[in-house]
């Protein structure tokens, strides 16, 4: 049922978290527009299921969830790495630029500073939530996790997440906002078994 992606689920992720994401109060954030968010968020998550492949893609055997995982210890991008990603990221993005920023600083401002395996996204299509689709993929991500014996860490600006992300052993370390106006946020980290 959950399978590693492959290069070729790309689209059909991208567009799939584009849709799960379509209400997300961080996504909101970045771009108010609903029409424009909607335009836009495929191609972001496109970009970041690029961004994570050094890491781990976990998806429904159809795409219709996924969860992108980045191991522990992963290293900064260099600059050039920067520089490749950022005509695209700027054309993802446009004027949102700034307020995709912030919430970017937070995010790192507010991770745990041991190793760990980050659940940077998770999300499944709409018009299955609720079948245990996203709880099959995290709970796939967090064995690996368990096996490296480091604990996991995921923020969400989904409050209605908090008890799910809960029943998997999470637990909230912190909650804050970004700045400018920006959405809440719940920290959470599971212990390493």
């Amino acid at each position: 049922m959950i399978r590693e992606a492959t290069p070729d689920d790309r689209t059909a992720v991208a567009a799939m978290l584009a849709r799960a994401f379509a209400n997300d109060p961080a996504m909101s954030y970045i771009f108010p527009d609903p029409r424009d968010r909607a335009k836009r968020l495929p191609r972001l998550f496109a970009l970041l299921f690029d961004a994570d492949a050094p890491g781990l893609r976990l998806v429904t055997g159809d795409a219709q969830a996924a969860t992108l995982w980045q191991r522990p210890g992963t290293p900064q991008a260099s600059t050039m790495d920067l520089l490749r990603q950022a005509i695209p990221l700027v054309g993802a993005l446009g004027f949102a630029l700034p307020r995709a920023m912030r919430v970017g600083d937070a995010l790192d401002a507010h991770a745990p500073p041991e190793r760990h395996w980050y659940l940077h996204i998770a999300g499944v299509d709409p018009s299955q939530q609720g079948k245990g689709l996203g709880g099959a993929s995290i709970r796939d991500g967090l064995a690996r996790a368990a096996a490296d014996g480091v604990p996991a860490y995921l923020e969400t600006a989904t409050e209605s997440n908090v008890a799910l992300y809960q029943s998997l052993g999470f637990a909230v370390t912190g909650e804050w906002h970004v700045p400018k106006g920006g959405p809440k946020f719940w920290s959470m980290l599971r212990a390493a078994d």
